[in-house]
């Protein structure tokens, strides 16, 4: 199966595409990176190298890739980081001209704004996610505060969680998907579908400073089960329990970056399975 994936990159580290590629891949995927920004470094270092690519680029990588017939053959769109509306705008043509040619692929929309109560896009970020990325999406996988700001609705536990989540299916999407909702010593997400709603726990694990590209990989790891058949909770199973597994080897290692080679073989097959349960 083939994936086109629209969102940032580093040259050192492991966010955006340089977070999702290599677990896509490992899991048996062929998957077109597109980079939306190429930086030295993500942003949490506090210096860093690199600049935004242009709309034209995105345009020009999509259209290159359609002359030679290959968006026909591609099976889903992932998109993370766009960082301004008019790279949005790009990435939306792309899922536009990708569902023309195959009408079954699937868009998976991870709306990267912010964490901590911190916004990190432009301002015109959130409503480009309401108005034209959330009705194209087939599954959207926020984390608490961009769940917030796309419903409008506080999410302090996983009831509210579970709530904000159905408005969102109300706007399109099949799949919510919620991450970083902590509660004292772990940390869970929720996934809610026109069929009901699962979290899956696991301990919390506390790094300072805190790992980057967690949402990236999670993002990816979901969409990667999801296209291999997994039901929504199953495809979260696993996608939260591969992503604990790297985060525990990035711990044991002393790492500042998710350790995704070294922790390669619990992206193949988790050590530990952290199973979906229903919340009401």
């Amino acid at each position: 199966m083939k994936i086109l994936s629209l969102q940032s990159a580093v040259a050192f580290g492991h966010v955006g595409n340089s977070a999702a590629v290599f677990p896509l891949q490992r899991l048996g995927f062929e998957v077109w990176p597109v980079d939306t920004v190429q930086f030295s470094n993500h942003t949490g270092y506090g210096q860093w190298g690199g600049s935004a690519l242009a709309p034209d680029h995105i345009h020009a990588v999509v259209d290159g890739l359609s002359r030679i017939g290959a968006l026909a053959e591609c099976n889903a769109v992932l998109s993370g980081y766009l960082g301004e509306a008019r790279t949005g705008a790009a990435v939306m043509e792309a899922v536009e001209r990708v569902h023309r040619q195959n009408h079954h692929a699937i868009y998976l929309c991870d709306p990267v704004m912010g964490d901590d109560d911190a916004l990190y896009v432009r301002e015109d970020i959130p409503g480009f996610f309401t108005h034209h990325a959330l009705p194209a999406a087939t599954v959207v996988t926020p984390n608490r505060f961009e769940l917030e700001l796309l419903t409008g609705r506080q999410v302090h536990d996983l009831a509210q969680a579970v709530i904000a989540g159905r408005t969102l299916l109300d706007r399109g999407p099949r799949v919510v998907v919620v991450s970083s909702l902590h509660d004292g010593a772990s940390v869970s997400c929720v996934v809610v579908t026109k069929d009901g709603a699962w979290a899956v726990r696991t301990p919390y694990l506390p790094f300072k400073p805190s790992i980057s590209g967690t949402g990236d990989t999670l993002a990816a790891l979901l969409l990667a089960h999801l296209l291999r058949g997994e039901a929504p909770p199953e495809a979260l199973s696993l996608a939260v329990s591969s992503l604990y597994g790297v985060l525990e080897k990035t711990r044991t290692l002393g790492r500042r970056e998710l350790a995704l080679i070294q922790a390669q073989d619990e992206i193949a097959l988790p050590s530990r399975l952290f199973a979906p349960l229903p919340v009401s």
